[in-house]
């Protein structure tokens, strides 16, 4: 309800106006000194009715006739407004919630972002850029009216209960990251998520070596330590610049149209059984091979010209976004 606390504060103001003016007119009116004026005027406001606590007299009591009125009215104003408000609200909140269910019912294949601070917001960011649908956690209703503000599907709720990740659709989607604030936290979301959806793909943040530790013993396909890891990068932009800026360059530079990749290899693709070389990535394909991830795990960097990739096989891959495209459909075993 983010309009509700101003609605209050400015009928309020109209309230204590009105209380000013009915005890400024007793005095004038009807001589009261400054309390009895003002008590008068809460008691004519509120309806009470305990009568007038000094005599009014004619000028007094045409007064009071116009004071009745206008009090009584500003009173049944802000009740009805602030009524209006809460029901608006609830209605809203009702049908917001509804709407989001109906969206997540529809999806598959979505990931979930459990906090929505600067961590989940870049997260969020990213899935959208690869094409993924989103829906976003947190306890906090000014970030879940943030995250719907920025596009995505979002829900208030705590992300470590089941009931709230069944809700955001745990048992359909392809992965979540877990962002909250805490490592506590981050580690009750990936045991849920783990315990709901053992194929998910689950992604953390943690603060703590120890953490980190347990949450991959739970079933954290990765775990990012974010003070660990600036650390490391800030020492490796003094350390190693060149390596550092090129890596920024090719991954985060929005001026450069070149995105890395991991591409899997399907049972039915033209390009299982075949060596680099003779599928010509470079020449033909337009596409540098960086490194091969096999089936069973090992994973081959810089692979030769005669590596031979086979079925099940991730290629990471660097190069444009058309050519990319291309490959992935050639993997995939289309045309």
């Amino acid at each position: 309800m983010p309009a509700l606390p101003a609605k209050i504060v400015k009928l309020a103001g109209l309230i204590a106006a009105t209380i000013l003016a009915g005890a400024a007119g007793y005095m004038l009116c009807a001589d009261f000194p400054f309390f009895d004026a003002l008590y008068m005027a809460v008691m004519t406001m509120t309806t009470i009715g305990y009568g007038e606590i000094r005599p009014l007299g004619q000028a007094g009591r045409v007064f009071n006739l116009a004071y009745m009125m206008l009090s009584v009215s500003v009173l049944l104003l802000t009740l009805g407004v602030i009524t209006q408000s809460i029901v608006e609200a609830q209605f809203t909140g009702f049908f917001g919630r509804r709407r989001a269910r109906k969206m997540i019912d529809s999806l598959k294949g979505h990931y979930i972002i459990c906090g929505y601070g600067r961590v989940g917001r870049g997260a969020a960011a990213a899935l959208r850029s690869a094409g993924k649908q989103v829906v976003v956690l947190d306890r906090r209703e000014d970030r879940v009216d943030w995250a719907m503000k920025d596009g995505y599907i979002g829900l208030l709720g705590d992300s470590t209960r089941d009931e709230t990740l069944r809700e955001a659709g745990i048992s359909r989607a392809e992965g979540l990251i877990a962002a909250l604030a805490t490592d506590a936290d981050n580690l009750f979301a990936v045991i849920s998520a783990k315990t709901l959806n053992p194929a998910a793909r689950i992604g953390a943040r943690a603060a703590e070596e120890e953490a980190e530790r347990k949450m991959r013993q739970v079933g954290a396909d990765s775990v990012f330590a974010p003070y660990t890891m600036t650390g490391a990068r800030l020492a490796q932009s003094l350390l190693k610049p060149h390596v550092h800026q090129f890596l920024d360059f090719a991954t985060t530079s929005p001026g450069l149209n070149v995105r890395i990749e991991q591409i899997q290899v399907s049972p039915n693709s033209e390009l299982a059984g075949r060596t680099l070389e003779e599928m010509r990535f470079r020449s033909e394909m337009q596409v540098i091979v960086l490194a091969i991830r096999r089936a069973a795990g090992e994973m081959l960097f810089n692979p030769s010209a005669g590596a031979r990739v086979e079925r099940q096989d991730c290629l990471i891959v660097m190069g444009e976004p058309e050519p990319l495209r291309r490959l992935e459909l050639r993997a995939a075993g289309g045309a």
